[in-house]
């Protein structure tokens, strides 16, 4: 098997994609990167963490996401530009940990279009995670007191926002099966027996 192996794990909120990366990797022995991506980025580019945080969680509700475009290409913005700590540049500096971290070590990393980013490279296993709605809202009730009609509406937004951040950073749609290498239902197979898939797909894509 190759050296070094990432696997990207795109996910509907409350399929458990998040909680299956992190038992895929404590089962392989290998770091699991997901908000962390924001800490490194910001140790890279100088910019403070907390801009990265506050863009992170306001970007997806921003109309210009909704219905804007703007394709990642690996390019970064220069610090004597006004748009040094522009959304988009803020997005540029984590694809470019996320393009260091593949090259570098074995990880499992979540969200943040890192299928898109890392589609070039040969290490890559992209998973999607999805589950029916019924199994979605049963999970994301163990974790939010809300009302059913308010679950309903933050499994919504979530996931609309998720998709709009998709398309404006990669013009493709989140949750076409094409954009990924797998896609597991966690709802028929459990969060177990999805990792034992990732990791069985793994053996057979890169032995």
């Amino acid at each position: 098997m190759r050296k070094n192996i990432v696997i990207t794990i795109a996910r509907q909120y409350g399929s458990g994609g998040r909680t299956i990366g992190e038992m895929l990797a404590k089962k392989l022995n290998i770091h699991y990167y997901d908000k962390e991506l924001m800490k490194l980025a910001s140790d890279d580019s100088g910019i403070n963490e907390a801009l990265f945080v506050n863009t992170d969680e306001k970007v997806k509700n921003s109309i210009r996401f909704m219905n804007g475009k703007n394709v990642y290409g690996g390019e970064l913005i220069p610090p004597e530009s006004d748009d040094f700590t522009s959304s988009d540049n803020l997005f540029n500096f984590q694809a470019k940990i996320i393009r260091r971290l593949a090259e570098e070590e074995s990880c499992v990393i979540i969200g943040r279009c890192a299928d898109y980013v890392l589609k070039e490279y040969d290490n890559v296993l992209s998973v999607f995670v999805h589950a029916p709605h019924d199994f979605c809202m049963e999970q994301a009730a163990k974790k939010h007191s809300m009302s059913e009609k308010e679950l309903e509406r933050f499994l919504a937004k979530t996931d609309k926002g998720r998709a709009d951040y998709y398309r404006y950073h990669t013009g493709r749609d989140w949750t076409d099966a094409r954009n990924y290498d797998l896609c597991l239902n966690s709802s028929k197979l459990g969060f177990e027996r999805c990792v034992d898939e990732i990791i069985a797909y793994m053996q057979v894509r890169f032995e």
